[in-house]
């Protein structure tokens, strides 16, 4: 009789590297906000942890009817996620069928390869430009009769690269109908480059393009899990057909709605974040480093073989940063007596 064995494939499945945690060290590694959630939203956290006893609404009616309110967009075509990258999961499963092909850039969100593979889809992976974008003619020439999915990360992550509104026009022009294109807006509100696209405006339009976006970032509610998606009727709907019973808890919901309902005190934070986030990107290129202009609240550092060597050196001087050995090094941008913390590492590796 066989013995009792998982799927032979998830040997090969990619595995995701979480930021590390070490106590007493600065993390630098995971893009999270500093501050965490906002006092008005701790506020809401703790009156909603009276309600825990009970099941949450799984399917999140009310911050779906308020982000139809703030969106503008039918409440039908919204679903609420565990975060963008459960998703990104429930995406692929509701599109693709074993042996369809999911395309996306690399390096490009590493969770991307492991939920496609989970969902036995078939991963396309297509280089990033010499600058670090996304190519997005490459990606149109990768297209085949089984391309069912492509993910389009605006900004992108880990590099902070991004498309402008006529390129990615012009790629959804391009693309065939009945493929999906999904942007993932992770990182939307700290774009300040006037040419990025808000991604719902095509949503709006285009019945082949779904836009995900996420309260872990900007909104320091990475330890709660909620995200959402604006997608056409029928793909929002099969959304919700896959998504997993009561997984947005309760908590999740309310920090989620407060969040949105302090909007002005939200972006004042993010204006300080890009603030220094461009102070240490301009520190680092006049160290000599090359770093390309970010549009998220991260630094890129293409480092290749020394990657490693980057990473040890930072850690040793207990600052946690997200390495990609091979490739590159991602770093979150911290509070300023953090970050002048890790430009004087940073003028150190050089030395």
């Amino acid at each position: 009789m066989p013995s009792l064995a998982p799927r032979p494939d998830l040997d090969s499945l990619p595995k995701y590297v979480p930021g590390r945690t070490i106590q007493g060290a600065i993390k630098l590694a995971s893009n999270e906000v500093p501050g965490g959630p906002l006092p008005s939203v701790r506020a809401a956290i703790t009156d909603a942890m009276a309600d825990v006893n009970r099941y949450p609404d799984s399917g999140s009616h009310a911050l779906r009817e308020r982000l139809a309110r703030e969106l503008n967009v039918p409440l039908d075509h919204l679903a609420v996620g565990c975060g963008s990258v459960s998703l990104c999961q429930q995406l692929i499963q509701a599109v693709c069928g074993p042996g369809d092909e999911v395309m996306f850039a690399w390096r490009s969100f590493e969770a991307y390869p492991i939920v496609t593979q989970v969902a036995h889809a078939t991963s396309v992976k297509v280089a990033l430009t010499p600058e670090h974008g996304l190519d997005l003619d490459a990606m149109l020439a990768a297209i085949t009769d089984r391309t069912k999915l492509i993910f389009v990360c605006n900004p992108n992550n880990p590099t902070g690269t991004v498309l402008t509104h006529d390129e990615i026009a012009r790629f959804l022009d391009a693309v065939p109908s009945h493929v999906l294109v999904v942007l993932d807006e992770a990182y939307t509100e700290f774009v300040t480059d006037a040419d990025v696209p808000d991604g719902v405006e095509f949503a709006r339009t285009r019945e082949n393009v779904a836009v995900l976006r996420t309260f872990s970032k900007a909104y320091g509610l990475a330890g709660l899990r909620v995200g959402y998606a604006v997608a056409c009727a029928s793909i929002a709907e099969a959304l919700r057909q896959v998504y997993v019973a009561f997984s947005v808890n309760t908590i999740a919901q309310v920090a989620a709605m407060a969040s949105l309902d302090a909007a002005d005190e939200l972006m004042e934070r993010c204006a300080e974040i890009i603030s220094e986030r461009d102070r240490v990107r301009t520190a680092l290129v006049s160290m000599g480093y090359e770093i390309p202009v970010t549009q998220a609240n991260f630094v890129w550092f293409p480092l290749g073989e020394r990657t490693v060597e980057f990473s040890e050196h930072m850690l040793d001087r207990k600052l946690i940063v997200r390495p990609f050995p091979g490739d590159g090094a991602r770093v979150t941008i911290g509070t300023p007596e953090e970050n002048d913390l890790f430009l004087a590492a940073a003028q150190e590796f050089l030395a």
